[in-house]
């Protein structure tokens, strides 16, 4: 039996702009860096033997 396809909805207006506007300022704020938890996620690992 097939599935009905969905849509995929499109933003239009002030939804669109501000959905823009949003991307652009988080693409410019600074990146997390999470090489601590990493670090701390292998030592977890080196310690259970996996």
């Amino acid at each position: 039996m097939a599935l009905a396809i969905k849509s995929i909805p499109t933003l239009h207006g002030e939804a669109a702009e501000r959905f823009l506007k949003m991307a652009e300022s988080s693409e410019k704020s600074p990146k997390i860096d999470f090489s601590k938890e990493i670090e701390q996620g292998r030592a977890i690992l080196r310690k259970a033997n996996l």
